[in-house]
């Protein structure tokens, strides 16, 4: 198949490439490299040092052969972005298109209003302009899009994929039961970033019944791991690996903590319980998804994850991991939690129609965290040089810590007086 992959330069777009030629289908991207530029500005990098794009590019084609491409380099947001996607898409004529090019982040887009607004316009305009080109250039092919279990928040209630299964049923007083079959799962987002993926879903959804696109709208959980199979030990085809604030993710953040000795970074109670998966699962979903496409019209909705788990069990496990990598007793630090978030919560997505397409989860978080450290302790050095970048410190309400922390003034103040 051709695959035409937009984020081509990210943690999951390049590893995607990568697997994707493995397996033989023809691979082309575009991307322009803000991830590098964001982390960049946040006082971080990659702990794994990245190539530059020729070098990356070069080894990739040297490996898996040059009838690949083409690889554009621009944003899917600029005034030009239309235009120019429609060209691209044209040219390499896809059977699938994975959108993987968006800002991933939910606390830098809960930074400022400038933030913020750059989110919006870059996810929600970017994935707009990508639906508009697919119908002009490519309308006969299948988009995967990939969104993120963080759409549905934490809701009482089992979460479905994507829509009411065909049994809900719905009680309104006095007026009796009522179907819910069909009806799209209600989303609770949790940081801008969050709603612009939700934003997104029903933008794609509205595209599938209107113009009649097929698309599979992935809810993933998140990711963790250092590399795949397909990239070797060949360092130049390496993917990237962040462990700041804003773009490092539990798990990868708490792997890259333990190998400098900094306190794994857990906000709050830490009972908060989320869904994840390591990268060679991603990457087995998204092939699945990708050769078994939705129909036209059809707007299908996968949860993709391996199984939920607590941020105090992923750090405790983390801690266990530095233990036997010799680290030592690597300490644990609950913060304040900068997020708005439940302290403790029900939660309990399903996900049963990648399994129903062969997928089987990968389930051995020790064995994953030994891994990642041993690929991390080569580059303590790089981790360490970064180290003011780790802790949090974006906070999802600054308004009401600014009050707590003027009353607590006022308090200390009264004691003295």
């Amino acid at each position: 198949m051709r695959v035409f992959i937009a984020g081509v330069d990210g943690y999951l777009g390049w590893s995607l490439a990568c697997h994707l030629a493995q397996h033989g289908h023809i691979v082309g991207g575009v991307d322009d490299f803000s991830r590098r530029d964001r982390v960049q500005e946040c006082g971080s990098t990659s702990a794994i040092p990245l190539p530059t794009w020729p070098t990356r590019l070069g080894a990739f084609l040297s490996k898996w052969g040059d009838d690949h491409g083409p690889f554009e380099m621009f944003g899917l947001h600029g005034n030009r972005a239309p235009e120019l996607l429609t060209a691209t898409l044209g040219r390499f004529q896809p059977d699938a298109v994975v959108h993987l090019g968006e800002m991933p982040s939910a606390p830098w887009s809960m930074k400022s209003w400038e933030n913020a607004r750059l989110t919006m316009d870059g996810n929600v305009m970017g994935s707009l302009n990508l639906l508009f080109a697919m119908r002009e250039a490519c309308p006969d092919a299948h988009l995967v899009k990939l969104g993120t279990m963080g759409e549905y928040g934490t809701p009482d209630c089992p979460i479905p994929e994507g829509y009411f299964p065909d049994d809900a049923e719905m009680r309104l007083p006095g007026s009796g039961m009522f179907s819910l079959a069909g009806m799209a799962f209600p989303r609770k987002a949790g940081s801008w970033y969050h709603w612009t993926k939700v934003h997104d879903t029903g933008n794609v959804m509205f595209a599938c019944r209107t113009w009649g696109l097929a698309a599979t709208d992935i809810m993933q959980g998140v990711v963790y791991g250092t590399r795949i199979d397909a990239m070797g030990d060949d360092p130049r085809l390496a993917t990237r690996f962040d462990f700041d604030e804003c773009f490092g993710t539990a798990i990868n953040r708490f792997c890259a903590q333990a190998v400098i000795g900094h306190p794994l970074t857990v906000y709050g109670s830490g009972k908060q319980t989320r869904a994840f998966l390591p990268l060679r699962d991603s990457m087995r979903c998204l092939q699945l998804a990708i050769e078994n496409p939705a129909e036209k019209g059809e707007h299908r909705v996968f949860n993709q994850f391996a199984r939920p788990w607590s941020v105090q069990e992923l750090a405790n496990a983390t801690q266990a991991a530095g233990q036997h990598a010799g680290l030592g007793n690597v300490p644990i630090q609950h913060y304040d939690n900068p997020r708005h978030e439940a302290a403790e919560h029900f939660y309990q997505p399903v996900c049963e129609k990648l399994k129903g397409l062969g997928y089987e989860p990968s389930d051995d978080l020790p064995a994953d965290l030994d891994a990642i450290i041993a690929d991390l302790l080569p580059h303590r050095d790089r981790i360490e040089a970064h180290r003011a970048a780790i802790a949090p410190q974006t906070q999802w309400n600054p308004k009401a810590v600014e009050v707590l922390e003027h009353e607590m003034e006022d308090g200390l103040s009264e004691v003295a007086d």
